[in-house]
């Protein structure tokens, strides 16, 4: 009896160990399972198409590939920058402005010091330049890109991104300008006079250097001639004979005999 229990002792204590020996204690199972995040090479690789995509102007596939790469690369990777900036530029050439300039702000803003931020803050401005097609309607958008345009000459003042700002800021002008003289001519039509002047003067004002300018000059003496207004006509007059004398129906408005105003 005393054998018969040693031997049953001995076949269970076997009968554990072995249960043990066929687990690999030095595999653990979190560390047998499947890396959740991308091998090096496969963003290497999923850059290079999204890249490529994005050069050729391929801004569907470009657009699927930078998200994929935005998603597997570390914080801090230096292509993050370019990776927002080529977004933007896919969302912005698909339609999709709003999530464009956010992907160009983040390019600008997250980093600040990259050659590309003063290139993406121009951008943001073109975004939603772009927004404001038609100067008749709600000129929120243009006003938006114009701070944009401010902002950049401002942070990035010698950048060829600012350079560029400029000559969008004066094409922004020539649309706020146009704006305020159709708001002008509007109560001009209606023989609200002393409304359509005050949307004039703020054209000349705020736009002096616009294509417009002239012709709103003129409009404004026709209303002070209206309204009888002799000393405004001849102030308006010798601003129009000493700027803009070439003006169209500025020798009728504004005649240089004796008799005129």
């Amino acid at each position: 009896m005393t054998y018969r229990w040693c031997f049953c002792l001995v076949a269970l204590a076997a009968a554990c160990g072995g249960g043990r020996a066929a687990a690999n204690p030095t595999i653990s199972p979190s560390s047998a399972a499947p890396s959740e995040s991308a091998l090096p090479a496969t963003i290497d690789s999923l850059w290079s198409r999204a890249e490529a995509a994005a050069r050729q102007g391929k801004w569907g596939d470009a657009e699927k590939l930078i998200e994929r790469v935005l998603l597997e690369v570390s914080p801090g990777d230096p292509r993050i920058p370019q990776a927002h900036y080529w977004l933007g530029e896919a969302y912005f050439a698909r339609g999709r402005h709003l999530e464009a300039a956010r992907e160009f702000r983040k390019a600008s803003d997250e980093t600040p010091n990259h050659p590309l931020a003063p290139e993406a803050l121009l951008r943001v401005g073109d975004v939603y330049a772009d927004l404001w097609r038609r100067p008749e309607l709600d000129p929120t958008y243009g006003q938006t890109s114009l701070a944009t345009y401010q902002e950049l000459l401002n942070r990035y003042p010698g950048s060829s991104a600012a350079k560029r700002a400029q000559l969008r800021i004066a094409e922004l002008n020539e649309r706020f300008a146009y704006k305020t003289y159709r708001a002008a001519i509007f109560y001009y039509r209606l023989k609200a006079y002393d409304s359509a002047i005050l949307y004039l003067k703020d054209l000349i004002a705020n736009y002096p250097k616009s294509t417009v300018a002239p012709e709103a000059l003129v409009r404004l003496v026709r209303a002070y001639r209206t309204l009888g207004y002799r000393e405004d006509v001849q102030e308006t007059c010798d601003y129009i004979r000493r700027f803009h004398p070439k003006a169209p129906g500025a020798r009728e408005v504004c005649p240089t005999d004796s008799t005129g105003a």
